[in-house]
């Protein structure tokens, strides 16, 4: 026995503090503690009887009256919440029966919604925004004078959906929208213009529209188009040295004012005199006959247009034929 002590001293004079402690405990003790992994039934059964049972409250939705003020219960964007919203929503797919219901939908809280947005709380904003306003304009009253005043029309758009970024890539798309007419253009200056547009004016609306979406963001594409339609503008009005020199044949179209034709018509009405003026606005149905003469050579021959220069030609001369001759 004591040779035994004596060994355990020397063994446990080298170990730490906490194993010397429990060398120490071990052998005084007869045998060491099982672990129980897994606890006794008895134990088990104690552990269930002091669990406390929690109350929850019955969902929001079935105290909410009728009347309620709903912009307080949903001020702002928010994810949805099946127990504040009095709906019976459905959002998602089953094969068999109805969509799932509103709790526990992952569905209706992954979308954006917009229930901050009804009626009463679009309202309520806009009264609060009335004292930041001003009075409309005067002088702008009707749609027409808003066009006068201000042609250009800028179209946008913006979308919300559900996305790591906020920018969508069709938001930077900007169309810029100006009527021609107002425009200050000469003969010249518009046409030219019109050549430099291409298919981007319609004459039946007169509306140019020039459309950016190379730029990256919507501010950079709008200056991009202001800047194209100042090109084109300033573009137009220039005259290059050999326009001076273009003679009738060059040119792409047919201008009545500047050709032979005019100075036959008025050669002819003045006869036998030598004209001085060439002016033709006392000449009786001349501006008709310039029309049909223009439409029909820059047009194209057809039906319509030769018996349009047929009856201009008619009234020009006073000839009262008969139409079927």
């Amino acid at each position: 026995m004591l040779l035994r002590r004596g060994l355990e001293a020397n063994f446990t004079h080298g170990l730490p503090k906490t194993l010397r402690s429990f060398a120490a405990y071990s052998s005084t003790s007869e045998q060491f503690r099982v672990l129980q992994l897994y606890p006794q039934k008895k134990q088990v059964a104690k552990e269930k009887q002091k669990v406390q049972h929690i109350n929850i409250p019955p969902p929001r939705t079935t105290e909410m009256p009728v009347d309620q003020d709903w912009p307080s219960v949903w001020p702002g964007a928010r994810t949805f919440h099946p127990a504040s919203v009095p709906l019976p929503l459905r959002q998602g797919y089953k094969e068999k029966g109805a969509p799932p219901n509103k709790y526990t939908n992952a569905e209706l809280m992954k979308i954006p919604n917009f229930l901050h947005l009804t009626p009463p709380a679009i309202q309520r904003h806009c009264e609060a925004l009335k004292q930041f306003c001003t009075e409309w304009p005067a002088g702008l009253e009707t749609e027409e004078k808003c066009v006068k005043h201000f042609p250009i029309e800028i179209i946008t758009s913006d979308y919300c959906y559900s996305s790591p970024t906020i920018r969508d890539p069709l938001a930077r798309i900007v169309s810029l929208r100006v009527r021609l007419s107002s425009l200050h253009l000469d003969t010249h200056a518009k046409d030219k213009l019109l050549r430099l547009l291409g298919n981007k004016y319609n004459p039946e609306t007169d509306i140019i529209t020039i459309t950016a979406d190379r730029c990256p963001t919507k501010k950079q594409n709008l200056e991009y188009a202001q800047y194209l339609l100042t090109a084109v503008y300033h573009e137009s009005w220039r005259v290059e040295a050999w326009e001076a020199e273009k003679s009738m044949a060059d040119m792409e179209y047919f201008d009545w004012d500047t050709s032979q034709s005019r100075t036959n018509l008025i050669t002819l009405y003045k006869w036998p005199e030598s004209p001085t003026d060439y002016n033709y606005d006392a000449i009786p149905h001349a501006t008709e006959y310039k029309i049909a003469v223009s439409d029909l050579i820059n047009n194209g021959e057809d039906q319509y247009a030769v018996n349009k220069y047929k009856e201009a030609v008619k009234n020009l001369l006073n000839l009262k034929c008969d139409n079927k001759s």
